[in-house]
């Protein structure tokens, strides 16, 4: 019963991680549709190009919370001794939450860059790398202008924070896959980059 408890608690996260809250905001708030304008993708950085800030902000923090609260329930349900996992589950919820916003079902698999369902799935997990990054992407957007170069410097930063402060651990692995799965989201801004096409921040 409680592999199949686990097993549906991980499909939830997924599919929790795969509601597209760029995608709907802009549409339901400004008629546009986000996957056709700007970069296509359904990020909070090409929601606030198309659509202003106030629903940047919105997609922004509603992509942190889906990631955050998935982690939360694991923590309260262990804490208070309802359910007991194993160690590793908790990690694997916060990667199916993220799963779901790079690949949403509701978008026939595709989505987003997972930056901000990364922090929010990381805060409670290690806040010190979610903090840390976090400033490294606003040095590297302050210096460059690129949202994309801050928010690769960004997934770099959490597995090597991760490292010092966890060792090798679950939390490092966990760490690293989430700068990977980052990584491979960005290489069209990659080649961007180094074709010198590249948008910069507010463009």
């Amino acid at each position: 019963m409680r592999i199949e408890f686990e097993i549906l608690f991980i499909l939830i996260a997924y599919l929790l991680g795969a509601i597209p809250f760029g995608y709907i905001f802009t549409k339901k708030l400004t008629g546009k549709n986000i996957r056709e304008m700007g970069s296509g993708n359904i990020g909070s950085t090409n929601v606030r190009r198309i659509a202003g800030p106030k629903v940047g902000l919105m997609t922004q923090l509603s992509d942190m919370l889906k990631g955050l609260l998935p982690v939360l329930v694991i923590w309260f349900l262990k804490s208070e001794r309802i359910c007991t996992f194993d160690e590793v589950f908790i990690y694997l919820v916060a990667l199916a939450t993220i799963l779901g916003h790079n690949f949403s079902v509701f978008l026939k698999f595709k989505g987003g860059k997972g930056v901000n369902t990364t922090l929010g799935a990381s805060l409670f997990l290690s806040p010190f790398s979610v903090f840390a990054s976090v400033m490294i992407y606003f040095i590297v957007k302050w210096r460059y202008g690129y949202v994309s170069l801050g928010s690769m410097c960004l997934a770099v930063t959490l597995p090597i924070t991760g490292f010092f402060i966890h060792k090798i651990s679950f939390v490092f692995y966990y760490l690293l896959i989430c700068s990977v799965f980052i990584l491979l989201r960005h290489i069209p801004n990659i080649k961007r980059l180094l074709e010198g096409i590249e948008s910069k921040s507010g463009l």
